[in-house]
């Protein structure tokens, strides 16, 4: 569960309905994406329902006003952001993890979640998938996924945080570790060679930030 802003003090009831209705919407234009079977999408349909009806409650407009954004805001049409944690030791590694999906080595990271910072999605995304703890330090960059090698069928904004690993002795177990098929710690010039062709670039930006190069990379 991450730290959304309704649970700040001040934050009014409209407001805390709205994020419902935003987390309702995320989860159900995800689900429609990759749903398989016709029972699967018929109940993401209910949920992005269920999100429109709160939404409404959340800004006193009528339903029927609301309708039209079922098709274009609830469908999520813009890219997907993705923060990612390069996550380096003191003795100069970084943490990497092997994908389940294609076998290849990368830096442990995912989809952002509506109501984190990026910098928590990458501390959770890196919890997650290696168990171990971490504090963002700095942006090493974003990047358009069309230009940094990902194969994928969506487009991407990937973010990048430089981070530092907190209690490197105690390693809590992976939550998804469906996800990962292994990971380990990396030295910058005995890296696995069958790196993810999105995260082969990347690497090193983020070994240059450590470093010292507090310039963060963004496509012109």
């Amino acid at each position: 569960m991450t730290t959304r802003d309704d649970e700040k003090p001040g934050v009014s009831l409209a407001q805390q309905l709205a994020l419902c209705a935003d987390i309702l919407r995320d989860c159900s234009a995800n689900g429609l994406q990759y749903a398989d079977t016709i029972y699967n999408r018929d109940n993401y349909r209910k949920v992005q329902s269920v999100a429109l009806e709160l939404l409404a409650l959340a800004t006193g407009e009528p339903l029927s006003a609301l309708e039209p954004l079922r098709a274009t805001v609830f469908a999520r049409p813009a890219p997907f952001p993705v923060a990612d944690g390069a996550v380096v030791g003191d003795d100069g590694k970084i943490l990497l993890i092997r994908r389940a999906d294609n076998g290849l080595w990368a830096l442990p990271g995912g989809g952002l979640e509506v109501g984190e910072s990026p910098a928590q999605g990458a501390v959770r995304e890196v919890l997650e998938e290696t168990g171990v703890s971490c504090e963002p330090i700095a942006l090493v960059g974003i990047n358009d996924s069309r230009l940094c090698g990902t194969r994928s069928r969506h487009h991407l904004y990937h973010i990048l945080f430089l981070c530092r690993p907190l209690h490197i002795s105690v390693v809590t177990p992976p939550s998804h570790i469906q996800e990962v098929l292994d990971s380990g710690w990396f030295a910058e010039h005995d890296l696995p060679s069958n790196i993810d062709p999105g995260h082969r670039q990347r690497i090193p930006e983020a070994f240059r930030v450590w470093r010292g190069d507090q310039r963060a990379y963004f496509d012109r």
